[in-house]
């Protein structure tokens, strides 16, 4: 009986714990790299480069919890939460330099916008490498089953505020090679589709280009995760 006891009294504290709300920590403002890592917390993916045009290498890092918890996230309209998970979840931190040997300076930190291990479907974690060029951070994700799709989005920091510049949605059939490549350019305001066959590359698939004024430009603030912007009738980003 007293052996019962403790493994229920053990159980009942385990299940107490993780019954707790869970809450996403206040990210350090400043530090070198191996400060910046909250408690529980790991680097999954993190990339460099100048984000500020200073010349001077910037970082972000991607964080992610050591256990699943349940979390409510957005779905399809990009306002509503609608969508409960339990599934580990994930921080998009970026950080400035003012010397190439000085410590990091926490610019944004961002609880919902990349996707979870869960959420790529049958294909497993949708989290591809983020990267920095020409001064834009470059955030990719890839799932699905038999139609694949792969989103790219582009972020550049302008005034304080992180506006979504170059997005492409590239959606195949891997039975068929049939594929639609959308690739947005928010700065010029347009869009080129390109329709076809994975494997004609340039030459058999048919592309078209067309104006494409958007009134609500998205940022990091606005746009809580990949899917979740009917950028037009029917069409999601």
């Amino acid at each position: 009986m007293k052996y019962t006891f403790l493994i229920l009294f053990s159980f009942l504290l385990t299940g107490g714990a993780y019954a707790q709300a869970f809450k996403f920590p206040d990210l350090p403002p400043q530090g070198k790299i191996a400060s910046l890592v909250p408690s529980n917390w790991k680097i999954i993916d993190s990339v460099s480069g100048d984000l500020n045009h200073d010349g001077i290498k910037d970082l972000a890092l991607i964080l992610e919890f050591y256990r699943p918890v349940k979390e409510s996230r957005a779905y399809g309209d990009n306002t509503t939460e609608i969508i409960t998970e339990i599934q580990k979840p994930r921080i998009l931190a970026i950080y400035f330099r003012r010397s190439a040997s000085g410590s990091y300076k926490l610019i944004t930190q961002n609880n919902n916008f990349i996707l979870r291990a869960e959420e790529g479907g049958i294909s497993g974690d949708p989290l591809r490498s983020t990267t920095i060029k020409d001064n834009k951070l470059s955030l990719s994700f890839e799932g699905g089953g038999n139609w694949r799709w792969k989103l790219n989005y582009a972020f550049k920091y302008r005034n304080g505020t992180w506006n979504l510049e170059n997005a492409n949605n590239y959606a195949y059939s891997e039975a068929s090679g049939e594929m639609t490549d959308r690739q947005y350019d928010f700065q010029k305001q347009k869009k080129i589709t390109v329709t076809g066959k994975i494997d004609n590359l340039e030459r058999g698939n048919e592309s078209t280009e067309q104006a494409f004024p958007i009134k609500t430009p998205r940022t990091l603030n606005n746009f809580k995760k990949p899917w979740t912007w009917e950028i037009s009738d029917g069409e999601y980003l």
